[in-house]
């Protein structure tokens, strides 16, 4: 085969490094943005963090060559001051110095000890002491230890608190425990009592949260309403439903349980009220959880009758160019020095760039976004408009994955909470008038209609699907099933009350 040389003249896209930072940093949240931004500010020297505070409230302003002018040298007025300072510190620490001290006398004996190890340590164990919240495991414990008990009882007071769940229940049962002990501890347990375990058993019970260490929802139920006054009306009444017909309560069968307890309506609706104030998982109260908190990308909010969209200040640091190394560079040297501090100028120009870049995109769909949505802002939920990627996307002439990287793990701050970009998209439904409705008004009208409907004759899915009908929204049957459950709403028979 001969070899030849051919021109061939094509047009192709290439990811430069630059393109791949900008869209890097476009896809990261608030907390991964920050992380990048600290790791960018401990390997490039020429990046840092602005320290003027007088503009913290105004966005992030980088000129043509990416630089603030900003004076890192004292003036002379600092100078005296400073100088000032430490001529009157001198001062001070003189005055306080005796001047004659015993020959066997020690530094604690004059001076106040005042090292970081003191107070300010102890206060900082302290507050993360305090800091750290107890699970229902600790919580317990700090309870049997405060419990006076007989060592074996304490073993199995231990072994109790162990199997119970973070709901609060126990997962093993007495027989178990007793098998348990008695093949660990053969010499303590070898003549135990079943009663004995069961003793313990209640004593555990009577712990905090009130219902804990209950064997299943009927004891759990029962265990709380003996703890409630005696002089409650229907607590016994209660209790013995709690006991004895949980399960026609739970399938919702008021005529049984009306006839068994030998109740009137307004009666046994009482004692579904005592019922219901009880807590079905007394462990939730206690277990710790760890919160989750959220820094808002875009702020919104209404002056004089205008949304007014701006980007949060606390979302990133305000960088800038060292302005001293730049100034090294000005040598123009081909020094192995200078040429580290161009490659990182460079990088460092191409970072802010690549964030003035993620700044003014967010900024221009979250704009987008509100224009399209202030329905939704004076109205809530049923005023939301259906709204998907490709209109945002035709709006700012960008493509859809650059507006699906922007919208991602980026939330809104509006007058109504703090929500995710994605979440102002929905699909449409058809309604009479043609224009279409919102997926997510539709849930919310859903939801308005299941809060006002008589209980004792609530709404069914064609009934509710025949309501939207007047309002002009037609869905399916189908559709309002899929849309309750997904608001988490029980069917139409479990959802009936007395009152």
């Amino acid at each position: 085969m001969k070899q030849a040389l051919h021109l061939k003249i094509g047009q192709h896209l290439t990811m430069t490094p630059q393109l791949q930072q900008a869209i890097r940093l476009l896809q990261l949240s608030t907390l991964d943005l920050q992380q990048e931004i600290q790791q960018a500010l401990e390997s490039n020297p020429l990046l840092e963090i602005s320290e003027d505070d007088t503009d913290t409230d105004i966005p992030v302003h980088l000129s043509s060559d990416n630089q603030r002018e900003l004076s890192t040298e004292p003036s002379s007025n600092d100078r005296e001051e400073v100088v000032e300072h430490e001529a009157e510190a001198e001062h001070d620490w003189n005055d306080q110095i005796p001047e004659d001290l015993p020959t066997d006398s020690s530094w604690e004996d004059t001076f106040q000890h005042q090292s970081s190890g003191s107070s300010s340590d102890s206060e900082w164990a302290d507050n993360e002491n305090d800091s750290r919240e107890d699970t229902l495991l600790d919580h317990l414990n700090w309870q049997l230890n405060l419990t006076p008990m007989s060592d074996a009882d304490r073993l199995i007071a231990e072994a109790i608190i162990e199997a119970i769940d973070p709901d609060g229940y126990l997962q093993v049962s007495v027989d178990e425990l007793m098998e348990q002990f008695v093949a660990q501890f053969p010499d303590i347990f070898s003549d135990i009592d079943l009663d004995e375990v069961i003793a313990v058993l209640h004593r555990v019970q009577q712990f905090d949260p009130p219902g804990v260490a209950a064997r299943d929802l009927s004891e759990c139920l029962s265990i709380q309403i003996k703890q409630l006054p005696d002089t409650l009306p229907w607590r016994e009444t209660a209790l013995k439903l709690a006991n004895e017909h949980l399960q026609l309560l739970g399938n919702h069968d008021y005529k049984a349980l009306m006839r068994k307890l030998r109740l009137n309506e307004e009666d046994l609706s009482s004692v579904i009220e005592i019922i219901q104030s009880l807590n079905p998982k007394p462990g939730a109260s206690i277990a710790s959880s760890q919160s989750e908190y959220v820094i808002p990308d875009v702020v919104v909010r209404k002056v004089q009758d205008q949304w007014i969209v701006s980007l949060s200040p606390e979302t990133s640091p305000k960088l800038q160019i060292n302005t001293q190394y730049a100034d090294l560079i000005r040598r123009a040297d081909n020094s192995a020095d200078n040429t580290y501090l161009k490659n990182h100028l460079q990088e460092a120009r191409w970072f802010l760039k690549s964030l003035m870049s993620r700044n003014e995109t967010l900024l221009k769909v979250a704009t987008e976004i509100v224009e399209r949505q202030k329905d939704f802002l004076e109205m809530g939920e049923e005023g939301m408009k259906p709204m998907v990627l490709h209109d945002i996307a035709e709006a700012v002439s960008m493509h859809e994955s650059t507006i699906s990287r922007v919208t991602t793990q980026k939330f809104i701050h509006t007058p109504r909470g703090i929500f995710e970009l994605k979440y102002f998209f929905s699909s449409q439904v058809n309604t009479a008038d043609g224009e279409g409705a919102s997926s997510t008004a539709i849930r919310a009208l859903i939801k308005k209609l299941v809060t006002s409907e008589n209980t004792a004759k609530p709404l069914s899915d064609n009934k509710i699907a025949q309501l939207l009908m007047e309002q002009g929204i037609n869905v399916a049957r189908r559709t309002v099933a899929k849309y309750r459950e997904a608001l988490g709403i029980p069917p139409s028979n479990e959802r009936k009350r007395l009152l």
